[in-house]
Parts: C-alpha cells; structure tokens; sequence
C-alpha cells in the first residue's frame, strides 16, 4: 500500500465514538466517515451488515477518497462508492426543506412526498427523524422568521403579512403574538425610522439612561455601567438611530434625575412615548396614580382594573414597563408584602421605596 496522510490514532476519544457506531452498525453515521479492515483491504460504511471486524484491524478515515488513496478497496456489502439509502434520503429531504423555504411555494404533504416518491406515511416519518421536526412543524418555523424580516424591511405590517405568507389576516393575527412575542404593531415599533437620543448620568439609585423620540421619553433604565445602558438602548431601538443628545438634551435628563432623587416633590411634565399593548397601557396608567410612599399589590392593581384574575398579567406589564420610576412599577408588591420582582434589581426596588418613605411629609 501507498503512504498517504495518517488516520487518527485508534486510542483517540474520536475513534473510539466511531468505533462504538461500527460496532452497533450505525447507518445514520454513514457518510459521517469511513473505517478500513486492515487484514481484508477493504473500506466501509459504519452501518455496514458484514460481520464487525477485531477493533484493532481498523483504522478510521474522515472521507472515501483518503482510504481508496491508502489502497483500501469498497466493500462489495455496503457499496461505500455508491450513494446509500441513507444518503439519498438526507438528499431527498434537504431537497423538500428547499421547497418548503421557497417563498413561491406552499407545497402540502402529498406533494413533498410525491416529489420524493415515497408516500405520506413514510415521507413523514423520515423528515420528522432526520429533521427534528415534522414537515408542518418546519413549515411553521420558516413562514415565522420571514415575517420577523418582512416586519423589519416592509413599509406596513399587512405588507409583511403577506410576505411571510399568510393567507388571511385571520390566522395572522391569531398566531403573530406567541410568534413575534409582542404585536405586530409593537414589532414595527423597534424605532424604524426615528430618531433617538439618549445620554447616561449618575443618580441616587446608580446610573440612569435617559432616551427621548420626538413624542417624548421613551426609555428610562437603571444600570451598573454606561457601556451596558448605551448597549440596551440600541438593541431596544435597533430599526432606528439612536445617537447621544448634546447640550440641550441635558435638561430633559436633569428632570428625570430630580424627579429620581427628590420623589413626591413635583410631578414630572415632560411628555412620554410608551409603548405597549392596550392592557398595558391601563396598567401603567394605574401605576402612575399611586402616590409616592405608597404600594399596591398586583392583585389590587387587577382588581381596580376590573380584572380580577389577571394579577399575573398584571406583573407582566410591569416587568414590561420601560420608564423606571417614571411609571412607578417599584411601587408594586406582592400580597405578603414581599417585594416580588423588578427587572431593575430587588436591591434597587428597595432604595426607591426607602427614599420615597424618608421624603414623604410627616403626619404628625
């Protein structure tokens, strides 16, 4: 035989995986590598019938044509210079995963299946074993990401719609939340086409970004370095610009800093961009009238609301809210009185109510 490129040594922990796959003659390796029996000359397909060679005649190759160069013929059983059956089914399959991405396209079952010329029972067993997921299941996931980037490129959410390939509004709607994990409208509101400006400044509770659109605030967030808030707010905006303010943004963050450190002492006046969902709209609305000082529970906030059982939707809107302390969701607690959740850290919920307490005027 030919001196060629060494295989690996057969004590690696590589070999030793592929040994295990020749010994349990794992078809699903084939065409993953090769293995030669040394004392017959011949190479093979791990899922090979013929009967398992001694392990120390082996030896593994990581293609065909490094064995076939050593001088090891293909095995007459497994034909490993011929394409397998299971070769051709992961080609059958990649070839129907191009059909079902193809945006022209919406092909159903029986006409994936016909084109691979097995029938719907077997076509679909086979997809859903190489792939992971049925056939409707990839389907799902594909028209899914098309709509993320049709929402990021289209001029209106009925354009991406029908881009994604939806066919009705019906069944778009009935699935774009648990797909985009907001609305559609919420979606598009990732700052395309605006403008931004944010600046980051130290307040009594640690440093705070300040963001402004043409409507108003909308970003007020607590952080533990200027890095990670610069970052947070491109991410959140990243359809937009988002660029630092200058000189004259400075008082819109001055008053959102007095109204941090000095709560109850004025209401803040600046207008506000918030975005979110009708519920939470009426849940950050009713978080703003709870005065300072004082605390609500999630439960009370529902029940004002006239939703009684909606206390865990309720801390959804909070922990959604993107206004710290300007639409006060540290003022809300849980039935026990303990301080549940704050996407701004407990520690942090704790100094804003401890401040709000020590400013509050005496009754005495």
């Amino acid at each position: 035989m030919t001196t060629a490129q060494p295989a690996l040594s057969n004590d690696s922990t590589d070999n030793d995986h592929r040994w295990e796959r020749v010994r349990v003659r794992d078809k699903s390796a084939d065409g993953t590598f090769y293995f030669a029996v040394q004392t017959t000359g011949v190479v093979c397909r791990p899922g090979c019938p013929a009967r398992t060679p001694l392990r120390k005649n082996v030896r593994f190759f990581d293609t065909l044509a490094a064995a076939l160069r050593e001088g090891f013929r293909p095995c007459r059983r497994c034909r490993p210079d011929r394409e397998s059956t299971e070769d051709r089914h992961r080609r059958l399959i990649a070839r129907a995963c191009r059909q079902i991405e193809s945006p022209e396209a919406n092909p159903s079952l029986a006409e994936l299946a016909q084109a691979a010329g097995m029938s719907p029972a077997h076509f679909h067993r086979l997809f859903k074993r190489l792939v992971g997921l049925t056939p409707k299941q990839y389907a799902t996931g594909v028209r899914n990401r098309r709509l993320r980037h049709a929402l990021d490129d289209a001029g209106t959410v009925t354009r991406a719609m029908y881009e994604a390939g939806f066919g009705s509004s019906a069944s778009f709607y009935a699935n774009a939340e648990e797909i985009l994990g907001m609305s559609p409208g919420a979606y598009r509101s990732l700052g395309a086409g605006e403008s931004v400006t944010y600046a980051v400044s130290s307040s009594s509770v640690g440093l705070v970004l300040v963001a402004t659109t043409q409507r108003g605030i909308c970003m007020v967030a607590f952080g533990d370095s200027a890095e990670e808030l610069v970052r947070a707010c491109h991410e959140r905006f990243r359809l937009g610009t988002v660029e630092p303010g200058g000189e004259e943004f400075s008082a819109v963050v001055e008053a959102v800093i007095e109204h941090i450190d000095h709560p109850g002492r004025q209401p803040l006046e600046l207008p506000l961009d918030i975005r979110g969902t009708a519920f939470q709209h009426r849940v950050w609305h009713a978080l703003r009238q709870i005065p300072p000082a004082e605390t609500r529970t999630y439960s009370e906030i529902a029940r004002d609301l006239g939703t009684p059982d909606a206390a865990r939707a309720v801390a959804g809107a909070c922990a959604s809210n993107e206004l710290a302390v300007v639409v006060p969701c540290h003022r809300v607690v849980r039935a026990d009185g303990k301080l549940g959740g704050y996407r701004w850290g407990l520690e942090r919920k704790q100094a804003l109510l401890d401040r709000e307490r020590e400013s509050a005027p005496s009754r005495d």
